[in-house]
Formats: structure tokens, sequence, C-alpha cells
């Protein structure tokens, strides 16, 4: 069963966003703190898909709930929910290791399609073994069946949309990569988000993967345009 955990303190916010998923065909537990969603999470009841997360929250903060969840679960499907002007918030929330977010006040078939996009990408079923499972490039092994990335022999934690970057990156070598094209790849099509969500990605990726981040030398951007994995610098 798909299930969802939503940490919202505003009582109606929270009922409206609970209703609107269990039409979908979501379980749905919620909770009003950051205490609570941490306890929730961690007693462990159920086996969450998706946690639905508000940034003002009383007591503990959103982004303190994402920080101590996201370490963790890698694989946890994060959405953030932010007030329209807060920008700063939304940059930080996807750094801290957000999958997305949400901007108030939404619609039903944004929250929904939101939602089922970040539901797909968690339960993406792995890849049929085959003999080019791994792709390797430079110092960088990359294992799509097992979904586990090493470099110079040590592993790299991914969170789902680092993963997709990474091997859209890794699949198309020295090959200028369109931002919106990468948006649609990951995001899908019906993304109703800004596009800056790809740049700020790239940019948690890249404190990762690369010895200087700011000047990368792996993801390479093309300005105006997107982004190139190029090993040619190296």
């Amino acid at each position: 069963m798909k299930q969802i955990l939503i940490c919202e303190d505003e009582d109606a916010i929270r009922e409206f966003i609970k209703i609107n998923l269990e039409r979908s065909g979501y379980f749905v537990v919620d909770v009003g703190s950051g205490e609570d969603a941490l306890k929730t999470f961690e007693e462990g009841e159920h086996n969450f898909d998706i946690i639905i997360l508000d940034v003002m929250l009383p007591g503990i903060d959103g982004f303190e709930v994402l920080k101590q969840i996201r370490a963790k679960n890698k694989n946890l499907g994060i959405i953030m929910l932010t007030a329209k002007t807060q920008e700063m918030d939304k940059v930080r929330g996807l750094m801290t290791g957000a999958d997305d977010y949400i901007s108030k006040p939404f619609s039903p078939s944004e929250l929904t399609a939101r939602v089922d996009a970040i539901y797909r990408r968690v339960t993406m079923t792995e890849t049929k073994p085959t003999e080019n499972n791994i792709i390797r490039s430079g110092p960088f092994k990359f294992n799509t069946k097992t979904r586990t990335l090493l470099k110079n022999d040590k592993t790299i934690e991914l969170t789902h949309v680092e993963f997709q970057l990474m091997q859209i990156f890794l699949e198309k070598p020295n090959v200028s990569i369109e931002k919106i094209w990468i948006l649609r790849k990951i995001w899908g099509e019906e993304y109703f988000g800004d596009s800056k969500i790809v740049d700020v990605n790239v940019r948690r990726l890249r404190m990762k993967i690369e010895e200087d981040p700011s000047k990368p030398g792996y993801i390479q951007t093309i300005w105006g345009y997107g982004y190139k994995w190029d090993l040619d610098t190296h």
C-alpha cells in the first residue's frame, strides 16, 4: 500500500491534503508537529514511501525534521511545504535533502501530480540483471541495479533525485543536456514547479562528487542551456 506521512500544524491544510491523497489511493498518517513526525517515523509501525513536511512548525521546524529523517533514510521521498514568498526556504530544503517542494496555496491536482511523481521515483523497479548494469567513468563506478555510486572505491550516498541525475550524466558523457529536458525526465511532463529545482539538485550532487564544488570538474554548466558530464579536464 502507498503510505504517506503528513506533518502540518494547520488543521485545515492537513485535512485538505489527507482527504485528497486518500481519494487518490494513498494510506495517510497525519501529525501536527515535528516531534510527532520523528516519533511516528522512528516507531517503524508504517513503511512510509513519502513524507510531506511543512517548513514552519511549532517546536522542531521542518528543516530539522528533514535533516534527521534524511540522515536515517536516503530513499524516502520528502516534499516540503513552503509559503510562496519563501524562496530561500525552498533552496534550503532541497539542499538539505528534500526531493521537491510545494508552495502554498496549491490545488488538489498539483498536490496529487507532485506526490505521484515522487512515488514513481521512490518505487522505481530495479534494473533487470545484465552485463551493462555498471557504468564506469573516471574514478566513478555506478551500478544501476544496486543503485550505488563509488568514487575511488568509496561509497557516495545518493537520494533518488541525485541517483537519476547521475545516471543521466553518465549515460550521456560529453553531451550538452538541456535543463528543461532534465526537468521533464526526472520530475515528469506535468511538473508545476520552477526549473530552478534542477540547478539546486545539481549543486547538491556536486557537493558530493566534486573535489571543489565551486570549481566543478565533472558536471559542467552550459550557460543558458543546461549541463554536461565532462571527463576531458581530468
